[in-house]
């Protein structure tokens, strides 16, 4: 199967799909167009629950809140930040030489006790101080998931493989949620709020883009404003798709910007599901995606070690 090439200007303007639909091929087709053109889609409708949204976004606020020494007692030393806390200043995009002005805080799957995956997905932590918060976001993980299976169902279709090709990736995969607040900027602060980089998963959905900020780096090399409506959902394309579908499904670099001046003394947050394949699935090229204009370009790697391999780049493992 080969697909074709989508043309690319800067006059493209990304759609906003609805995932409310009657034709899951339709819907199929102009998600993976989008993916295909930008790395990137925006999908409305997708039915996660807004007060459960609301109730989230309130605990993330109030954590967030917390004394600086509150926060640093979820450091996990040695963890790579994959669960707790992660302190302002931390993460670096690769190649980089300043690190983003943003914090924190990361919830993981629960795996069933003896879970032979536990040696690879550490358990979560909760902050004490915040009532409800892990019941909530314990709801809106499975949220994600639920959400995150129907759009892999569309990927799947796209690429001409059954729709529930990725149940099984994904089964007890390394998703996490990741709790974001990128505070206040002063007019001479260093670097910018997120350094222009691609995600390391397979796909990435995003709440909170309506803030202004986030850009995406079109063919072209021009940097794109993404926004959103209202409660939509940003969804992109991460480095593990990109290799799975040998880059004909692109991870397409991104940043989040400093603000305007009349904006620097506001707080931004978001809210990205990262999902992820299961640790011991292994990540090689679809045969479909392979041409001879299109040869392989990567070898197989499993998702656990590809993982290990990219938060070393970042900053977040240490060698």
């Amino acid at each position: 199967m080969e697909f074709a090439t989508v043309p690319h200007t800067i006059l493209d303007a990304m759609p906003v799909l609805s995932l409310d639909y009657s034709q899951p091929a339709d819907f199929a087709q102009d998600f993976g167009q989008s993916f295909q053109r930008f790395g990137f889609a925006m999908v409305r409708d997708h039915g996660m629950d807004s007060a459960l949204v609301a109730d989230a976004w309130a605990k993330a606020k109030a954590f967030f809140a917390l004394p600086e020494a509150a926060k640093r007692a979820y450091l996990i030393p040695g963890g790579g930040g994959q669960r707790g806390y992660t302190a302002y200043g931390t993460e670096i995009a690769k190649g980089a030489s300043e690190n983003d002005l943003k914090e924190f805080w990361h919830v993981g799957r629960d795996l069933p006790p003896g879970s032979p995956l536990a040696a690879t997905m550490p358990p979560n932590v909760w902050p004490q101080e915040i009532a409800g918060f892990r019941e909530t976001f314990t709801r809106l993980f499975a949220e994600f998931d639920r959400v995150g299976a129907r759009l892999l169902s569309a990927i799947a279709l796209y690429l001409g493989l059954a729709p529930d090709w990725f149940v099984d990736p994904v089964r007890d995969g390394n998703s996490i949620i990741r709790l974001l607040h990128y505070p206040p900027v002063s007019a001479d602060a260093p670097g910018v709020r997120a350094g222009a980089h691609e995600d390391i998963n397979l796909i990435t959905m995003l709440l909170g883009a309506e803030e202004g900020g986030l850009e995406l780096l079109d063919r072209s090399g021009n940097w794109l404003p993404v926004t959103p409506p209202e409660g939509a959902l940003v969804i992109n394309v991460g480095d593990m798709l990109q290799r799975l579908t040998n880059h004909v499904l692109p991870s397409t670099s991104h940043r989040v910007v400093n603000p305007p001046p009349e904006r620097r003394g506001v707080s931004r947050y978001s809210m990205p599901y990262f999902l992820h394949l299961r640790p011991d699935f292994m990540i090689e090229a679809l045969p479909q995606c392979v041409t001879p204009d299109n040869p392989v370009r990567q070898p197989p790697i499993s998702a656990h070690d590809y993982l290990h391999e990219r938060l070393v780049e970042i900053g977040l493992v240490k060698k």
